[in-house]
């Protein structure tokens, strides 16, 4: 073998290594990317100044702490309205299979030229890379991995669902809706079968929603069908069927932002945000630590009253300011803050803060403003480890939607949320989200 050969070999052999050197440098860097996303406790929990498990967050020392709480619920705070307790701080892991698929697909996604595109997304979490001030787009990215999210897993039923309308000022318990909610992945699946999508799905749908009422009397049998499309840029699909009337009508846009049976929530509010990615401007606002509504349901004191059932499961009790603060604990968590910004100049909002929880991507704070920009609502979602609640739910990955309120500040209302969370494929079947089922449900 001649010195040319030796050399080529040499050189040839050299590329090799720096080559697998740096594809193994890749897989360390993309597998530290997921840890921190998905594991942000790991290694260590976030702490502050004087706050300590067990203690309780009142109007006497609520100062020290407004480093760590949203505006709006230090006000309620500061007032008197409620008192928070604080929980520790403890990881929501979410299913393995989500983690993986988020591990598979992470370095094919990418946006497309405007909000509402995205190409790659195959499954899991979109962008679990930790997002960057200095990105112009770092919000969308943030929204979408809240849409994508695993929020109620690739299906789940909320049955019963209590909506109690209430006056702050006086207490009184004006109306309670009694509901079932259903929940549907119809792609991007990756533990209920059949994975990763169901098909047919002539529609290209992404998701559905299913609301029926229950009780009362009055409202009975009222059902709301809403499909969102695989494809952002579409605009979602929503049927409402009014029992009284005893026929399906489809939702003019503009009404996902009207009252949804005169409570304080529109359509576009339910989960933290209901609507497509395009139809707001998003910003990453940063990232910081917060008390956030993350508890375990079987440790709390719980409703008696509202529903109790032959498993013996009752709902979150309510209590502070007019009975619209949830009786939870809070725990200190790392947060995603974005701001949300319709499109739409005619929309009832000027903006939305969103707190966006780092582990989960659940929603479990939103403070909504007026057109003229003032504070005017405020939405708490208690998320439940799956691992004590239910015992269908163990073991689920599911940051379980356990409890709501809606404070509408300036009206001094709100509309509170009793939930039974079930991550159960049975309850929620494919042939449940149609017209045709809403029809023969109905009459």
């Amino acid at each position: 073998m001649n010195n040319n050969n030796k050399s080529q070999q040499s050189r040839a052999l050299a590329l090799a290594l720096l080559t697998l050197g740096a594809t193994s440098g890749v897989h360390a860097a993309d597998e530290a990317v997921i840890q921190q996303s998905f594991h942000p406790y790991q290694s260590d929990k976030p702490s502050f100044a004087g706050l300590n498990t067990g203690m309780k967050i009142n109007k006497g020392n609520v100062g020290q702490f407004k480093e760590i709480i949203d505006p709006a619920f230090y006000d309620f705070i500061d007032k008197g309205w409620v008192e928070l307790e604080v929980g520790d701080t403890t990881s929501f892991d979410l299913h393995p299979n989500y983690v993986e698929a988020t591990r598979q697909h992470m370095d094919t996604v990418k946006l497309g030229a405007k909000p509402g595109e995205i190409s790659g997304a195959v499954a899991g979490r979109p962008f679990p890379q930790e997002p960057e001030t200095n990105d112009p787009r770092a919000g969308e990215k943030l929204a979408w991995n809240y849409k994508y999210g695993y929020n109620w897993g690739d299906s789940a039923a909320i049955s019963p669902f209590y909506w109690k309308f209430r006056d702050m000022n006086t207490a009184k318990l004006e109306r309670t809706i009694k509901f079932d909610f259903h929940f549907l992945n119809f792609t991007r699946r990756v533990n209920q079968e059949p994975k990763p999508a169901i098909t047919p799905n002539p529609s290209q749908l992404f998701r559905g929603i299913y609301v029926n009422v229950l009780e009362p009397y009055d409202v009975r049998n009222t059902q709301l069908l809403i499909h969102r499309a695989e494809d952002d840029l579409k605009r979602d699909n929503s049927w409402l069927y009014l029992g009284f009337q005893r026929r399906v009508r489809r939702l003019a846009t503009g009404q996902v932002t009207d009252a949804f049976l005169g409570s304080d929530l529109m359509i576009e509010d339910f989960e933290g945000y209901n609507g497509r990615i395009s139809d707001m401007q998003w910003s990453y606002k940063g990232t910081r630590f917060m008390l956030m509504p993350f508890y375990n349901h079987n440790d709390l004191t719980l409703d008696s009253e509202t529903h109790k059932d032959s498993d013996g499961y009752q709902v979150v009790a309510f209590g502070g300011q007019g009975g619209c603060f949830p009786n939870i604990t809070w725990q200190l968590r790392k947060v995603y803050e974005v701001e949300s910004v319709p499109v739409d100049g005619s929309h009832p909002l000027s903006k939305r803060v969103h707190y966006m929880d780092a582990q989960t991507f659940t929603v479990p704070r939103t403070v909504s403003y007026d057109r003229k920009g003032s504070m005017w609502k405020t939405f708490t979602i208690g998320q439940a480890h799956p691992d004590h609640h239910l015992p269908k739910n163990k073991g689920s990955g599911v940051s379980i939607d356990d409890s709501f309120s809606m404070v509408d500040i300036q009206a001094m209302h709100c509309t509170t949320g009793q939930f039974k969370g079930q991550v159960d494929p049975d309850m929620s079947k494919p042939e449940m989200f149609s017209v045709q089922h809403m029809r023969a449900t109905g009459n």
